[in-house]
């Protein structure tokens, strides 16, 4: 079993969202941990200093939510990420424009994110979140 620590971010009294620390292209941010997603998303905006736009591959999936019908959407493979000591390689993400999420979080003086993390790693590692003890567990059974 892996145990990372989350922070809960109160929504100014209106809902909480879990946050996780994640390293991707050697350095750390922060990301969502959204049970309701069912793929794992990273922000177009805060990633394209860190990849080559060739390889992002253009979605033939239009994706709904985030305040919108629908957006132009990404896949990218990443190498590697990392959520504590569970580290994934060879995962394939979706990429958005998450800035409604980020703005939103700016006006709560709350550092922007670099994505969320979805159904697609919380299934597959047999996610459990604690909210009293403040951690997410993994484990690879």
């Amino acid at each position: 079993m892996i145990d990372v620590n989350i922070e809960i971010l109160n929504l100014n009294d209106d809902g909480f969202h879990p946050l996780v620390e994640v390293v991707l292209f050697n350095q750390t941010f922060k990301a969502v941990i959204d049970t309701g997603a069912s793929r794992t998303v990273l922000d177009k905006a805060a990633i394209e200093n860190h990849v080559d736009g060739t390889t992002l591959l253009v979605s033939d999936k239009l994706s709904t939510g985030l305040g919108t019908n629908s957006m132009e959407s990404y896949t990218l493979s990443l190498a590697q990420i990392q959520i504590g000591d569970l580290i994934i390689h060879h995962l394939e993400v979706a990429v958005l424009d998450l800035s409604t999420i980020n703005t939103a979080y700016e006006t709560l003086s709350v550092t922007p994110v670099i994505g969320v993390i979805g159904g697609d790693i919380l299934v597959q590692y047999n996610a459990i979140i604690n909210y009293p003890l403040k951690k997410i567990s993994f484990s690879y059974e």
